[in-house]
């Protein structure tokens, strides 16, 4: 169930980009990792560059492509995001992908610039990053107390017991700060993992019914002001002028 909301608004991206004649939607996947997210849109016939520093996450990704027969659509390249604008020209990503990773760069504002530079007119930039506010509650819900006073406090929202390479959590203003000021208009703020992180196991062992109905919860949780600010993840999703 978690990134129902995240592939909803991505399926509507593909399908916007083919109605304007793009055939293979070109998407770069900056920190992307084993393929978690690259696979799947390659299966769906885009072409996907991944930029990622780990060898094993790359090997990985390589494995997986395979399996599904979509290693001629997936280009990996072994390296971090400091050398995006190198690796795929300015203007040229239908689609960006920075899922995961501006809790773990030096820069966040510069990063979030390289990716918007890298956007064809039109294009869109997918962010999907760590909520501070969450981090908070389920803290304090498991009774680390002083552990989640000291997160909230923190101006990058970090905790006691973060390790490398962790090194913020963002609110849903701040993440839409960082997106609108590379020129990029902002069309969705939305959570990701609402409240499947807090269901108890029992409930989706119950049966079909409960799992179906936490989906549908999720869903419609993941656009409500109240409830996605406290989601687990928060989702962005920025548009290049076309």
């Amino acid at each position: 169930m978690r990134n129902d909301a995240v592939h909803r608004v991505l399926d509507a991206e593909l399908a916007a980009t083919r109605q304007r004649g793009v055939d293979s939607p070109r998407v770069l996947d900056v920190g992307g990792g084993s393929g978690v997210w690259a696979v799947p849109l390659a299966a769906a016939g885009c072409r996907v560059t991944v930029l990622e520093p780990n060898p094993n996450a790359l090997a990985t990704l390589r494995r997986r492509a395979a399996e599904e027969g979509v290693l001629d659509r997936i280009t990996p390249v072994a390296d971090d995001s400091d050398v995006l604008g190198t690796v795929v020209p300015a203007g040229e990503a239908d689609l960006v992908l920075a899922h995961g990773l501006l809790e773990v760069v030096d820069d966040p504002a510069a990063t979030v610039a390289a990716l918007a530079a890298a956007l064809a007119p039109g294009g869109a930039l997918s962010v999907l990053v760590a909520n501070r506010f969450a981090a908070v509650l389920h803290r304090a819900m498991a009774g680390d107390l002083g552990d989640a006073l000291r997160l909230l406090r923190d101006p990058e929202g970090r905790a006691p017991d973060d390790v490398a390479p962790m090194r913020r959590r963002l609110d849903g203003d701040r993440l839409v700060e960082l997106v609108a000021a590379t020129g990029l208009r902002v069309e969705t703020l939305q959570g990701d993992a609402v409240v499947s992180d807090l269901v108890p196991g029992s409930v989706l062992e119950s049966g079909s019914e409960a799992v179906g109905s936490l989906a549908e919860l999720e869903l419609a949780a993941a656009s409500t002001p109240g409830l996605r600010n406290v989601a687990s993840r928060l989702h962005v999703l920025g548009r290049a002028a076309g």
